[in-house]
């Protein structure tokens, strides 16, 4: 149906559902009423709408033909319209071909994808008071490019050798190094700007790395001189002791003899410092000062709080000079090495925090300090190694446990950040996309710092305020890289000819 037609049959509608409303409200036969209606208005309601529609819409329904297509085959295509495209003839599954697009076919990516609107339809739509405007671009053509960028210009419109026209390049456009995108273009490719702002930027060293014992939190208990082991308290391997609990009871020849010199008045001070050389405990001095008596065996005590990691005595057994039998640590504060690479190096301090996250609490994380950076490199693995201390008051870190190490470096001070997306790196040079607004862009080259969380300090080419493209940046550097090969190449010949002409160097 014809949007003529049934802008009739709409007020044909209208017009029987009036007349069927009127006569139901009459005192009179109403279906004598409604059958004149249908036989008598309806036909010349639906008559005079026809020809007031075609009246006012006959550019709208004037079919517009369509081009022929010409040209060579560029490429083939789905026939139901998919994404899917061949440079040969080939069938789909279920052995359709595939259509064939040729060269003066509408294949356009910017905003003139739909048809123009005819100029008797635009005269019709113009608002009133308002001229209708010329067909065609008012604008002055510069010149023309190639339209698959090649380096390639003319003065007048001209075809490629696939039948596919130049693009004209249109004054206002040309502007130094700021490239124009349609906002359709912008929107189908996915053109995202963020601001670049000032901001922290804290630039992660990870390593891996082991717990380990703090060496200062490590006790161990050795004998002097030559003893008997009396008794063994029961005190085993990985029990937790607390200072001052008794370990074992000795008897030592050596250490009554010294007791017995130290009660008499001859040599009184001597005999306590040979006692005290001996290792013996403060309280088992105390006690025999106080009691003026030698004890027949000597009770070995805890030195700190800890675990007994190492127990190397028995009852009855014979403990020599410089045997050690017992080894206690205090794990409440432990140490974590980790490794460095040589290149990370130059970034980390001693006294910077560090996040220390065991393997086997992968959900957890320990918050530490460097505390000592080891002198010397590894020259195998080309590392430094780091001592990072940290609090472990639940005891969960144990020695020997892996760990992952991150170091926050970098300075507190606020700089210029942007994306690590919106930094364009050409091995020689960094450039950002600065967004001009109304789908202008400027290319502009940068001097990056600093890297860290996503975000790259920028120490000249951009300020704070400044909007950068994120995503799809390579697009519209693409298109400025090709617009600045335009602009390095000589003038079009009619250009050259006048330039020439008017003695222009």
């Amino acid at each position: 149906m014809t949007r003529s037609a049934w802008f009739a049959a709409t007020l044909a509608a209208l017009a029987a559902g009036g007349l069927g409303y009127w006569a139901g409200q009459q005192d009179g036969p109403v279906p004598a009423l409604v059958e004149r209606a249908r036989s008598e208005y309806v036909p010349a309601l639906v008559e005079r709408a026809r020809h007031g529609v075609a009246r006012l819409l006959p550019a709208a329904q004037a079919p517009v033909p369509s081009k022929p297509a010409s040209g060579p085959v560029v490429y083939y295509r789905d026939p139901d319209g998919k994404p899917v495209y061949s440079a040969s003839p080939m069938v789909t599954a279920d052995g359709r071909e595939f259509r064939a697009v040729r060269a003066s076919e509408d294949v356009r990516f910017d905003d003139g994808d739909g048809e123009a609107m005819p100029a008797e339809m635009a005269r019709h739509h113009a608002e009133p008071g308002e001229a209708a405007k010329p067909a065609g671009d008012a604008r002055r053509v510069l010149y023309y490019r190639n339209p698959m960028g090649l380096p390639d210009t003319s003065s007048v419109p001209k075809k490629d050798s696939m039948g596919m026209d130049y693009i004209p390049v249109y004054a206002g456009e040309d502007e130094g190094g700021v490239v124009k995108v349609s906002p359709g273009k912008v929107q189908r490719t996915g053109v995202r700007t963020e601001l670049a702002e000032r901001r922290v930027l804290s630039v992660p060293v990870r390593a891996p790395g082991s717990v380990g014992e703090d060496e200062r939190r490590v006790s161990v208990i050795a004998m002097r001189t030559d003893a008997f082991i009396e008794k063994v308290e029961p005190v085993t391997t990985g029990d937790h002791v607390r200072r001052g609990q008794p370990l074992l009871r000795l008897f030592a020849p050596e250490i009554n003899a010294v007791a017995a010199q130290y009660l008499t008045s001859i040599g009184y001070e001597g005999g306590r410092r040979r006692l005290e050389n001996l290792a013996i405990p403060p309280e088992v001095i105390d006690e025999i000062e106080r009691t003026h008596k030698v004890p027949p065996s000597i009770t070995w005590s805890a030195p700190r709080d800890g675990v007994v990691v190492e127990r190397n005595v028995s009852d009855g057994m014979k403990a020599k000079s410089g045997d050690v039998l017992f080894r206690i640590v205090d794990h409440t504060r432990v140490w974590v090495l980790a490794d460095v690479t040589e290149r990370d190096l130059a970034g980390v301090a001693e006294g910077q925090k560090a996040t220390v996250r065991a393997r086997a609490f992968p959900d957890r994380a320990f918050s530490g300090t460097v505390t000592r950076i080891y002198p010397h490199l590894n020259m195998e693995t080309r590392t430094a190694r780091l001592r990072i201390e940290l609090p472990n008051p639940d005891g969960a870190l144990r020695p020997s446990m892996y760990a992952d190490v991150e170091i926050a470096t970098g300075d507190a001070k606020p700089v210029v950040a942007v994306p690590d997306d919106a930094i364009i790196d050409t091995g020689e040079r960094q450039v950002v996309l600065l967004d001009r607004g109304e789908g202008r862009f400027e290319p502009k080259a940068v001097r990056v710092g600093l890297r860290g969380r996503g975000y790259a300090e920028i120490r000249e080419g951009v300020t704070a305020g400044d909007r950068v493209v994120t995503a799809a940046n390579f697009l519209i550097d693409a298109e400025s890289n090709l617009k600045a090969a335009l602009q390095g190449m000589t003038a079009p010949k009619d250009d050259r000819q006048a330039a020439s002409a008017g003695g222009t160097p």
